[in-house]
């Protein structure tokens, strides 16, 4: 092979491996992009909404890097314990394949129970306070455009309407495939739940999104976390898969980091390059949000 042949290949070579290796370095020890694929942490994350982690929280443990799941070493280092109520990602303990984001709840020795929609966390029910409406809007995005009326409320892109004035409540708008809003037709539609602002022991306030006091996990037995795990819930209550589940106990190791900000967000899929979507499409309101 000629010399010049041999010394553009070998810079193509250069760049490709020290940006890959730059680019697994960053992700490994500084930040890490996610995006949100359900609404279970609704109202504080939003479907479409695509996150910075910041993997430095908490320290770092095999699953901060790739090939976590090979189990090289266990333990974590650098290691700082995380507060209840701040918002992680971790990976699932039952389906190492999955990354979940949720709230912590509870810590080791901790004591976690739900009784009627209420939750008590070391005998103590925690405040949940300030009700108010709040709407989930799951659509067919051939309504996108044309918008969704019924009674005094109308819908389009990102906005919502009551009396032709901007909703006096909070909600999440989503637009799904046609053909999924035909085969699955109860998951499509407007749905109305109560928001509320829940105050943790540690005097943390977030706010959570009830259907019900009546739902699946509205009434569990009593947790004790063990040592070195945690209890994770989400905040939209009565639809999230979570300690209250299959997932129960989280390890200390599976922890990630910390949840940072929403850098970019959306309410359905499309071509980003299709600028003509981006009116009805981007939720410009929301980038940069910091996540509490």
């Amino acid at each position: 092979m000629p010399a010049k042949s041999k010394n553009v290949a070998r810079e193509w070579f250069n760049t490709i491996f020290y940006g890959a290796l730059i680019a697994i370095v960053f992700r490994s020890l500084l930040m890490e992009p996610f995006n949100i694929p359900s609404g279970s942490m609704i109202p504080t994350l939003h479907i479409g909404d695509h996150i910075f982690v910041e993997k430095w929280a908490y320290g770092y443990s095999r699953y901060s890097f790739p090939f976590g799941s090979w189990k090289l070493w266990d333990g974590r280092f650098w290691a700082t314990e995380p507060e209840i109520g701040d918002v992680i990602v971790f990976r699932n303990p039952i389906n190492e394949s999955q990354d979940f984001v949720k709230r912590l709840i509870g810590k080791a020795g901790d004591k976690i129970q739900m009784k009627n929609g209420r939750l008590y966390i070391n005998d103590a029910e925690v405040v949940r306070e300030n009700p108010r409406p709040y709407v989930f809007a799951t659509l067919p995005k051939s309504m996108r455009s044309v918008g969704y009326y019924k009674d005094n409320m109308s819908i389009k892109g990102n906005k919502i309407w009551v009396d032709n004035e901007p909703a006096p409540y909070d909600y999440t708008i989503e637009y799904k495939p046609d053909e999924f809003c035909h085969m699955y037709s109860g998951a499509c539609g407007v749905f109305h739940a109560t928001e509320y602002t829940e105050i943790l022991p540690n005097g943390v306030q977030h706010r959570i999104i009830e259907m019900s006091d009546d739902a699946r996990f509205d009434n569990t037995e009593e947790f004790i976390v063990p040592e070195n795990h945690y209890f994770f819930m989400g905040d939209n209550r009565d639809n999230s898969g979570d300690s209250r589940g299959d997932i129960r106990f989280v390890p200390r190791d599976n922890v990630l980091g910390r949840v940072w900000f929403v850098w970019y967000s959306h309410n359905y899929y499309a071509p980003l390059l299709a600028v003509w979507t981006w009116g009805n499409k981007i939720r410009w309101d929301r980038f940069g949000m910091g996540i509490n």
